[in-house]
């Protein structure tokens, strides 16, 4: 029954993706937006993000929160229309789909001759953040979480593979792999935002969150340059800005669970500022922090 189930799932993804493919990109996201926004804030999902918002982000009041839901909620269904044409973004070209701003600091990397790690959160179209290092001479291996159903998965692996280095699926054997592309000099991309339940509690928002802590154990193994990168979406889906910032310190000293919860404190803070800065391009509806007592 499963099977049949995700069978038929992954055919009704499928046709809506080749369906959303043969639009122009502008006129897909439009559709993609409107569609989210209609239903998305009548789902009981939403709940958890009304939770969510109004425990970490009061300041917004009651209409404020319901409009950050429905901007969520665009910005989701904008992202998942936006997924067939991923490879006709533009950049480094006049008037392009997307700005880099920071290339730098992927430069003072590089040239140092160090593996670069690069953080990103599920902001705006989180999918660009790997297009654009690909694109500017420094393409990453993905870390990410697979689908659920294997049949979609083989859509995801399709479209990401076309950009990526390669593709690592978290658990045992992506941390081999992980480790594998450290040590021969490649690159990693992460995203960092989503609960893990055996990780490591650390400070996000102000209260204790499970987090991931593979990236800190990585760089201090590795001596990585550590990268963070903000996609943000600017107004629609004509407008993307990827902003890659000075590398996050490497905290020192001979206790390594110590370097490890500062490093992953660090992380979760600069998350932090990108999501209070566009509340509505993230995606409260995680169950990222433990229930209040």
């Amino acid at each position: 029954m499963r099977k049949l189930l995700h069978l038929f799932e992954a055919g009704f993804v499928v046709g809506v993706y080749h369906l959303l493919g043969l639009l122009p990109r502008h006129a897909a996201s439009a559709i993609g937006g409107a569609f989210a926004r209609f239903v998305g804030p009548k789902l009981s999902l939403s709940k958890r993000a009304r939770k969510n918002l109004r425990r970490f982000m009061p300041e917004l009041g009651d209409d404020g929160i319901e409009h950050t839901i429905r901007e969520m909620w665009d910005n989701l269904g904008r992202t998942a229309a936006e997924y067939p044409h991923l490879m006709k973004f533009t950049v480094f070209v006049p008037d392009a789909d997307i700005e880099l701003i920071g290339s730098e600091h992927i430069d003072a990397a590089k040239a140092a001759g160090k593996p670069i790690i690069f953080f990103a959160a599920h902001l705006a179209n989180w999918e660009l953040a790997g297009l654009v290092a690909a694109r500017y001479g420094t393409p990453v291996h993905l870390v990410y979480r697979e689908a659920n159903n294997r049949y979609v998965e083989t859509l995801f692996k399709r479209g990401r593979g076309e950009f990526a280095a390669g593709l690592i699926p978290k658990g045992a054997s992506g941390a081999r792999l992980a480790m594998q592309a450290l040590k021969e000099g490649k690159h990693l991309g992460m995203l960092l935002d989503q609960k893990m339940n055996d990780g490591i509690a650390v400070p996000f928002f102000g209260v204790d969150a499970m987090t991931a802590p593979a990236l800190g154990a990585l760089a201090l193994r590795f001596d990585c340059v550590i990268l963070p990168a903000q996609v943000e979406r600017l107004g629609s889906a004509a407008k993307f800005r990827v902003t890659v910032e000075p590398p996050l310190p490497v905290p020192q000293g001979a206790d390594k669970d110590a370097r490890m919860i500062a490093l992953m404190t660090a992380v979760n803070a600069r998350m932090e500022e990108w999501i209070r800065k566009r509340p509505g391009q993230w995606l409260w509806l995680h169950r990222r922090w433990p229930d209040p007592k």
